[in-house]
């Protein structure tokens, strides 16, 4: 069985990225990893090339920045690290820069692999996910956070990132048919110190909208509020290995008072009838 991994990533360090981290967390699973580097304004390159060089294959890519509806561009840029894996890979494990697996889910996963390898109907794996927020030490509790998605796929080139990256899809645009496994992504997006977060919602917001958007709805401010959230939970279990040292040199305080809930009327209505109506799906559970 092979295994490579890909992902994109640009301004990795302006950004605060934990990219290297995203990439360690998954590199004992996979055969090869290719990164598709986008132009950037730091030294993402040389970062990347840092990383365990016998693994690792670089695409040099440019980014369309004209491409700004729904994020396509993140989509384009997929496509082009997953279009760079060799046909003799059986697997692909997509790992966004801000998610990392913990070590823990290691022998579930590979386990997966192997039992649906050769599986006709097994498109790819679906994971659960941790959404970290503010700090290392809380993680989003509202249905507004999204539980699952498809992070390893089969090498099948008829597969191609939907959106804006976030999921994938089969040609001509059918939902993937995948198992959901007993492992977790842990996404820490929302977890940056201040300043650098403000600056990553300012550049994010730019690959969606239009200048005149960002003006009227991205605050204009030197470090980012995470204090407008509705409802957080206290994280009590460990964060994989590889964030040890990132989370040592945290330089922030985030504090949150977990009794305190802010639903939206429509998650309590979900709540009270206990099913999230409407939640999004892109793929098909067998």
């Amino acid at each position: 069985m092979k295994v490579v991994g890909f992902t994109i990533i640009r301004n990795a360090i302006r950004y605060d990225y934990p990219v290297v981290e995203a990439i360690l967390s998954v590199l004992p699973l996979c055969d090869e990893f290719v990164v598709a580097v986008g132009q950037s304004e730091d030294a993402t390159l040389e970062l990347i090339q840092s990383i365990h060089p016998e693994k690792i294959k670089i695409v040099h890519t440019v980014w369309d920045d004209g491409l700004r509806e729904g994020g396509r561009v993140l989509a384009v840029e997929t496509d082009k690290a997953f279009q760079a894996i060799h046909a003799d890979a059986d697997w692909c494990f997509y790992i966004q820069a801000d998610e990392v697996v913990h070590e823990k889910y290691h022998k579930v996963i590979r386990n997966a692999m192997e039992q649906f390898k050769d599986d006709p109907v097994v498109d790819g794996l679906l994971f659960h996910y941790k959404h970290f927020y503010g700090s290392y030490d809380y993680v989003g509790e509202s249905w507004r956070w999204y539980r699952h998605e498809i992070r390893i796929i089969k090498n099948n080139k008829n597969i191609f990132s939907y959106r804006d990256a976030q999921g994938f899809r089969k040609k001509p645009n059918q939902k993937l048919r995948v198992k959901l496994i007993d492992a977790y992504i842990y996404h820490y997006g929302w977890v940056r110190e201040p300043a650098a977060m403000q600056r990553k919602q300012t550049a994010f917001s730019s690959l969606y909208h239009t200048d005149e958007w960002i003006d009227q709805h991205v605050a204009k401010a030197s470090e980012f509020d995470y204090s407008n959230i509705d409802s957080l939970a206290l994280f009590t279990e460990t964060h994989p290995t590889v964030m040890e040292n990132r989370i040592a040199k945290k330089n922030w305080k985030f504090d949150h008072d977990v009794s305190k809930k802010k639903y939206s009327f429509k998650e309590k209505i979900k709540r009270l009838v206990g099913y999230r109506v409407g939640e999004y799906k892109n793929y098909k559970i067998i």
